[in-house]
């Protein structure tokens, strides 16, 4: 699996001092949300944040995405609300994957509140 093999490398590189950067990170992030493991993607976001290296707009698509694959609507939601109050622009991407999660999450109020946001927002 990719997402073994992404945490296994980041284990290495952490255990033999190797600096890890953004993509290090973001990779196993990415393979988080393929494999539907939301734990695992906002402990590397959390990690990420704790280690001053930065997040952007990617990353927090891609853990959105995990939490969607695995119905964690509310952690998506949370995230989106914290690109909110950051800096970070939110896109597309991360706006499906949060309304998508609302969705499987019967949550179609705040599916549609999203959605709307999409609207007056100027992506």
């Amino acid at each position: 699996h990719a997402l073994e093999a992404s945490l296994c490398t980041l284990s290495w590189r952490k255990v033999n001092k190797y600096e890890l950067n953004y993509y290090h990170y973001s990779a196993v992030i990415d393979a988080c949300a393929r494999e539907s493991i939301w734990t695992e993607a906002l402990q590397l976001s959390s990690v990420m944040s704790q280690s001053k290296v930065e997040r952007d707009t990617v990353t927090f698509s891609s853990t959105v995405s995990s939490c969607e694959k695995s119905n964690a609507w509310e952690k998506a939601l949370q995230i989106c609300s914290a690109m909110a109050r950051g800096r970070e622009q939110s896109n597309v991407v991360t706006f499906c994957a949060a309304i998508s999660a609302c969705e499987k999450g019967g949550k179609w109020e705040k599916a549609l509140r999203l959605f709307t946001c999409i609207s007056h927002s100027k992506l």
